[in-house]
């Protein structure tokens, strides 16, 4: 089934209903919004999540691996099973991103990660304990460590 949604990098689009992505528990800040869709970015690695319910609620997202390829999410089993993962293959693994108007570093919530069950489409935004991460890592700067011949993004 396709789905009309109104976004707000895109405006309106039609999406398939398997980018549908539900939180139970919204996401932080934003608890009473729980419908969402998946979209790919104009380019890699970049991703959005759209409210379905708020235009003004889209997140960019990037997968946390490509510039911390040594990252670790230790997350409690029952918060995984609240959407239905068991195994580790089972999800998608993402970062919030913010890109500030003022020029200043894109950054990546490495401390909130959202998790995503790909076959049940669950979604869940965890708090990691781990005090290595935090809310604003420098993702060019730290893509250029982990990396360095990598082109920035």
């Amino acid at each position: 089934m396709i789905l009309t949604v109104n976004t707000k990098p895109y405006g309106t689009v039609q999406v398939d209903e398997r980018q549908k992505i539900n939180f139970k528990a919204g996401l932080f800040g934003f608890e009473g919004l729980r419908e969402y869709v998946l979209l790919d970015g104009e380019t890699q690695p970049w991703y959005w999540l759209q409210s379905t319910e708020n235009v003004n609620a889209a997140f960019v997202l990037i997968d946390p691996f490509l510039f911390r390829p040594d990252y670790e999410m230790d997350i409690n089993d029952d918060e995984l099973n609240e959407i239905g993962v068991k195994n580790p293959e089972d999800a998608l693994y993402f970062t919030i991103v913010t890109i500030p108007q003022d020029g200043s570093p894109m950054t990546a919530n490495l401390r909130g990660p959202v998790i995503i069950n790909r076959e049940k489409r669950l979604g869940k935004q965890v708090i990691l304990s781990d005090q290595r991460w935090n809310t604003k890592h420098d993702i060019q700067k730290e893509l250029a460590v982990s990396n360095p011949k990598k082109a920035p993004c």
